[in-house]
């Protein structure tokens, strides 16, 4: 299934929004020259046509005096051409009074200079002019009408938005399947980082085709991957072995100290030996807690084994057996489970972390207490009691490991415990994506128990 690119956070989503950006920049940019030199163009071919149409005139001048020279204006002004921009002409004396021409009056160009400049015609039309003096008392004036570019201009717009929404689309498009394409090996890579298993693995290695720098990212990520699974798998190999290895001669120690404890007439020997054997089945527990605690903080990500879990009916079927346990030990258990909350987890350790959270609130909630068991959806599991809480200073560090707080047993096992209960609450809610705090309440401790917040 192709990935949804999310402009708010993918990288190649804001490389096209960055490229597009850029063709239409580009294109607005190429269209500002494009004007300015048509414009420019325009001007200098106008200024160039005054220059030859002066020049000509000089020349009639030079050769037929100032008759002729009135004679060719009016020629000219009456075969005006049509592909060429109207000329103007004045043809006057020292004092500006006309001889000849269409102006009726001199602007403020010098003459003796040959100066050049826009001049307004009568009808308010813009002309380029050049002055230029043929005698003491005698000089003329040429003046060509600008040419109306805003046709041309308008159509040079024009071809220049066509063509450049047809880039920016362009662009778009490519980059956008580029992107599309981007994103969905990226985020193959980051699926077999949330779930490596043996299928997002094959499908890196099927991935990695080493034609450019994401394949070399995507083969380098699937052995990376392929070497932490094995080394987890040895860590675990490794401490079950351990386990293996210590718990059996304990249990043969066990055993033994039943045989002698069955041997033993002496009350003083056989309280020793029953205290050894406590020690020893104490020792057994620490240490299976502390696999489990391993088990669930290294698999934690794994979707090996979750499955759908009816943590409704599993907090009820709970709920149901502790609150016999509850009324002959004389606490009093309320319940308070929404139905229909499905989980994907492992049943036996959410069965473990309900279990735990409940065996640590009854243990410090005096007789005539209450505990509550919640569930709502989310999920969101909370267990309160109104035993004496958990001191200010300890509520950071209750979920560590060997950690006990003062005055409540919340550390999973109180003063008698091996501080491993709530760490495992931890860590098994953590194998699950959820997390669990110690929320404020009035009275009592209150464990909550919801999905990971997106940090």
């Amino acid at each position: 299934m192709a990935a949804v690119v999310d402009i708010r956070r993918s990288i190649f989503a804001q490389i096209v929004a960055w490229a597009i950006l850029i063709a239409a920049l580009i294109t607005f940019g190429l269209w500002l020259l494009t004007n300015a030199t048509i414009q420019r163009t325009n001007a200098l071919a106008l200024e160039r046509a005054v220059d030859v149409d002066l020049a000509g005139m000089v020349d009639i001048y030079a050769s037929g005096g100032t008759v002729e020279l009135s004679d060719r204006i009016n020629d000219r002004l009456a075969l005006q051409p049509r592909d060429a921009n109207p000329a103007h002409y004045l043809l006057a004396d020292a004092k500006g009074r006309p001889l000849a021409g269409d102006l009726r009056s001199w602007p403020g160009l010098h003459a003796s200079l040959s100066e050049t400049g826009d001049v307004q015609l009568p009808d308010g039309v813009r002309a380029f002019a050049r002055a230029t003096q043929l005698g003491p008392d005698l000089r003329l004036l040429v003046a060509h009408e600008y040419r109306d570019l805003g046709l041309l201009l308008r159509q040079v717009a024009f071809a220049f938005l066509t063509g450049g929404l047809l880039a920016v689309g362009a662009v778009a498009l490519v980059g956008w399947l580029a992107a599309q394409r981007l994103a969905g090996r990226i985020g193959r890579i980051n699926a077999a980082f949330r779930h490596p298993d043996d299928d997002a693995l094959t499908q890196l290695a099927r991935d990695s085709k080493d034609r450019d720098e994401i394949d070399e990212l995507t083969r380098h990520s699937g052995e990376a991957l392929a070497r932490l699974r094995r080394l987890a798998s040895a860590q675990r190999e490794t401490t079950d072995q351990v386990a293996h290895e210590m718990r059996t001669p304990l249990m043969h120690l066990d055993n033994r100290l039943v045989k002698a404890l069955a041997a033993t007439p002496d009350g003083e020997i056989t309280s020793r030996i029953v205290d050894a054997r406590l020690e020893i089945r104490g020792i057994i527990r620490m240490l299976e807690s502390l696999l489990d605690i391993a088990a669930s903080q290294a698999r934690r990500g794994d979707r090996h084994g979750l499955a759908p879990v009816d943590l409704s009916l599993l907090a009820e079927r709970l709920g149901e057996l502790y609150a016999d346990s509850a009324e002959d030990s004389g606490h009093r258990l309320e319940l308070a489970i929404t139905p229909g909350v499905i989980i994907e987890g492992e049943e036996m350790q959410l069965t473990r972390l309900i279990t735990n959270l409940l065996d640590n609130a009854f243990k410090f909630v005096p007789l005539g207490g209450t505990v509550r068991l919640e569930l709502a959806m989310g999920p969101r599991l909370t267990v309160c009691d109104d035993g004496p809480g958990v001191p200010e200073g300890d509520r950071e560090r209750i979920f560590d490991k060997f950690s006990r707080a003062g005055n409540h047993g919340a550390a999973g096992g109180g003063a008698e415990g091996a501080g491993l209960g709530l760490a495992l609450c931890r860590a098994i809610a953590e194998r699950h994506h959820l997390e669990i705090a110690l929320i404020p309440s009035e009275k009592g401790a209150c464990f909550l128990i919801a999905p990971e917040s997106k940090k």
